[in-house]
């Protein structure tokens, strides 16, 4: 009863607004269908007692979006607000598409939509200080591939690690090559265990210049090139490209974000942004 009048006290203008269908399901669990909806866009109770302990009616908005149109488990829910997914989508997107975010979900229609700050792979279960090589990241990946698709996003399909290919007969070698249906683009994914350098940005580069110039299909959108880095600067990034290349930098961390302090520079960035 203490759940039920919490349900309603949270989602009551919606309630009377009749924009949730209840549907009975195996076991006598109860789902609600969004919005008038009908399945598979629907939450469980279960999904709603993780979601009512989120304050932000924003970001609980989002998280339940999410949940419905991702099909996402109550164990994906509970990883991806304990590893701060909407303040981190949020903080690599302007002040228009943070309101989208609470009111239609994560939409990928363009590059920047697929980048996060940070990217968060505490589940390769490498500890922060332990030293280790770029290839031993990228085993540790492959190993959770499942885990890190969730990770970096919607519609990846995998194509390839250390994919080959030759030009003036050399042979250069990219880390992860992913195909990403809803941009029908190429995502090249180079991982870097130190600081990034212009040398890392300048080898991307000419990676995504051959996707487009001898892979991509004419009617696929241009390649994409993601910089995992355990250091990014983006000012570097910035005057190292010029401002329409598609190529960007994602710090990533091997622990879950402290999460009042994303909050904190989203609040921030969020007042500087009425300000201008």
């Amino acid at each position: 009863m203490k759940n039920a009048r919490k349900f309603y006290l949270t989602y009551k203008d919606r309630i009377n607004a009749t924009e949730f269908n209840l549907f009975a399901i195996e076991k006598s669990d109860t789902v609600f269908s969004l919005f008038g909806e009908k399945p598979p866009f629907i939450v469980s109770w279960s999904h709603y007692l993780q979601l009512m302990r989120i304050e932000n009616e924003d970001e609980r908005s989002f998280y339940e979006i999410e949940s419905a149109k991702s099909g996402w488990s109550v164990r994906t829910l509970q990883r991806q607000y304990n590893s701060s997914l909407y303040e981190r989508l949020a903080l690599s997107r302007d002040k228009k598409a943070v309101l989208q975010l609470a009111k239609k979900g994560n939409i990928i229609a363009k590059p920047e939509d697929i980048v996060k700050q940070p990217t968060v792979l505490e589940f390769l279960g490498i500890e922060e200080k332990t030293k280790y090589s770029e290839t031993e990241l990228e085993t540790a990946i492959i190993d959770k591939l499942q885990q890190f698709l969730l990770e970096i996003g919607k519609g990846y399909l995998f194509e390839s690690r250390q994919k080959r290919f030759t030009f003036n007969e050399d042979s250069y070698y990219v880390d992860l090559v992913f195909y990403n249906r809803l941009l029908r683009c190429y995502v090249l994914i180079d991982l870097k265990v130190d600081k990034l350098t212009h040398q890392d940005i300048g080898q991307m580069q000419m990676y995504v210049n051959y996707y487009d110039r001898y892979e991509k299909l004419e009617d696929e959108n241009p390649t994409i090139g993601i910089l995992l880095c355990k250091e990014n600067n983006a000012a570097l990034v910035e005057i190292t490209l010029p401002h329409d290349a598609n190529i960007y930098a994602s710090e990533y961390k091997l622990y879950l974000p402290d999460k009042k302090l994303l909050q904190a520079k989203l609040q921030q960035w969020i007042e500087e942004a009425d300000v201008e």
